[in-house]
């Protein structure tokens, strides 16, 4: 039994904030922030949610599949901004979509969210406990951002994207890896400065931006060799290669640490900024016709979160 993708779909929400929309105030411009991130633009929640948007990317992903809500039998949600402290948000959607059976969760991994989603996911699916999910990634972090404080309220943007799989029998296609990791001794370099049992609110998230940079950096390299290693493959045998969507320059270097061409490296940070658990998916968004374009194609997913947490995915179509 595999895991086969067989739709995505994407929401954001309808403001965009462009780097000169910030106020002189920030001591911050467009060139800066360019130069130190590669984001351009972001977009930001006003009406809507971390469960409308994921409602809207699922729907977008059933569109896309061509079945309906009726056949989804789980939803697997990664977000660390759900719309209440509970129900998860994954059962907003499911009441959204009108989805009466199954079961649906949250997964809280920050950035790895859509990751660790799909892991979970593909589990469920394997072991016969289910027959199609929702996958999804939605995250509004301008809730829980500190708008004055420059070193992270110009990173982060909202978003959701989700990806329809379903189990089969009998093919060699879909999700083949997946291996997932955390390691909480660096929970202290990205994290909030609340929680409910805490301080009985959210909180807003604080940084050290040097010591997440590198980490991204060698998390990013070393999950790559491990899964090009345990399935027997080399970076020429990647033909899509989708990584988290936090800084520019960190893509950049893994790229240059592979070897791998820019052509098979999907980057859209300058769109949409970093938007947590929806990042992966929006940029895979970005190479949709190419991912689902089939002849046993090799996608590659790597994610790098607070926590932290990180992990990697291939997936053949």
């Amino acid at each position: 039994m595999n895991s086969v993708p067989i739709g995505l779909g994407i929401a954001t929400p309808k403001k965009c904030l462009k780097n000169n929309d910030f106020p002189p105030g920030l001591a911050t411009s467009d060139e800066w922030i360019t130069q130190r991130t590669g984001i351009r633009q972001r977009y930001v929640a006003d009406d809507e949610t971390t469960a409308t948007l994921a409602t809207a990317a699922a729907r977008n992903a059933l569109d896309h599949a061509g079945i309906s809500s009726e056949e989804i039998d789980l939803i697997v949600l990664g977000t660390v901004t759900g719309d209440y402290t509970f129900p998860a948000t994954a059962v907003i959607v499911q009441k959204n979509l009108n989805i009466t059976k199954g079961v649906a969760f949250d997964v809280n991994a920050a950035c790895s969210g859509f990751v660790f989603a799909l892991d979970v996911a593909d589990a469920y699916l394997k072991q016969g406990k289910a027959t199609c999910a929702l996958v999804i990634g939605s995250d509004t972090f301008s809730k829980i951002l500190d708008w004055t404080d420059r070193s992270s309220c110009v990173l982060f943007g909202d978003g959701a994207g989700a990806l329809v799989l379903q189990a089969r029998k009998n093919t060699d296609r879909g999700l083949i890896s997946s291996k997932i990791y955390s390691d909480g001794s660096h929970m202290d370099h990205l994290i909030t400065t609340g929680g409910v049992s805490t301080t009985g609110n959210s909180g807003v998230v604080k940084m050290r931006g040097q010591e997440v940079f590198k980490f991204a950096v060698e998390k990013f390299s070393e999950s790559l060799d491990e899964l090009l290693k345990n399935n027997d493959m080399t970076i020429n045998d990647v033909d899509l290669l989708i990584p988290h969507q936090a800084n520019a320059r960190i893509i950049h270097k893994l790229m240059e640490s592979s070897g791998i061409e820019k052509e098979r490296v999907s980057i859209n940070i300058d769109k949409y900024a970093n938007t947590s658990a929806a990042s992966i998916p929006l940029a895979l968004h970005e190479r949709k016709n190419a991912f689902f374009s089939g002849g046993g194609r090799n996608t590659v997913l790597l994610s790098v979160g607070a926590g932290f947490t990180w992990g990697s995915v291939l997936i053949r179509l």
